[in-house]
């Protein structure tokens, strides 16, 4: 009985937990299982890491859009702003083209005045029908006769 309790004792650990003696074949055994497990905690990784990889290539588009939405939202505004500048340099030229404007300024400013009957000109080519008689000649004919100092012989006097 002496030996049967020393090699009870023997296999026992210190936690009081008998072992069983290791064989070649159990050994294997759980090389094998040892294997699939590798082989599934390496396809749970390899899994979560696609996963991962999906979700934050998500969220990266997301942010993307978002930033691109704000620069959209900003090259609109800057676009309105544009068009309102533009719409108020149309009226502003508009308002310095305007000849009454430019009447006024050359009275006012620059001491102009309208010329009198006597002091215009009209030359043939500048007469509607213009070349050989017609209508620009009776008009100028008609003018000669009133006074107006243009001849049908053409020349400014």
């Amino acid at each position: 009985m002496s030996s049967r309790v020393a090699t009870s004792r023997a296999a026992q650990s210190h936690w009081g937990h008998q072992h069983r003696a290791r064989q070649p074949e159990a050994v294997r055994r759980h090389r094998v299982s040892d294997r699939r497990r590798l082989r599934s905690m390496f396809t749970a990784v390899v899994g979560a890491g696609l996963a991962v990889v999906l979700v934050l290539g998500v969220v990266g588009l997301r942010v993307q859009q978002v930033r691109l939405s704000y620069r959209l939202d900003a090259l609109r505004q800057g676009r309105a702003d544009l068009e309102e500048t533009n719409r108020r340099l149309r009226v502003e030229m508009a308002t310095l083209k305007s000849l009454s404007r430019i009447e006024g300024k050359a009275r006012g400013e620059l001491g102009m005045v309208a010329p009198g009957r006597d002091q215009v000109r009209l030359a043939r080519e500048f007469v509607q029908g213009g070349g050989g008689g017609g209508a620009g000649a009776a008009a100028l004919d008609r003018r000669a006769e009133l006074g107006g100092g243009a001849s049908r012989s053409g020349g400014v006097q």
